[in-house]
């Protein structure tokens, strides 16, 4: 069975809080559990690899959350 108790750091920012943040900005007053459980595998996935190999897909380290949930949000 896969568990979504992954507890990642990024800097200081641990990354649930950085999603919270990214949602918070574009007016959501909180994050919606559903769209970030959703997306945290792909989410973990791209903040893996390297700022290089983020480059090569045409995506920055800031540019990941825009990009993973591009579908509902106009960021």
């Amino acid at each position: 069975m896969t568990r979504d108790n992954v507890q990642m750091a990024m800097g200081n920012v641990s990354l649930g809080r950085k999603i919270d943040q990214f949602f918070t900005e574009r007016g959501f007053g909180l994050n919606p559990a559903g769209l970030r459980r959703a997306r945290l595998r792909q989410i973990i996935q791209l903040e893996a690899q390297s700022d290089h190999d983020l480059a090569q897909i045409g995506l920055k380290r800031d540019d990941i959350l825009p990009h993973v949930f591009r579908d509902i949000l106009y960021c």
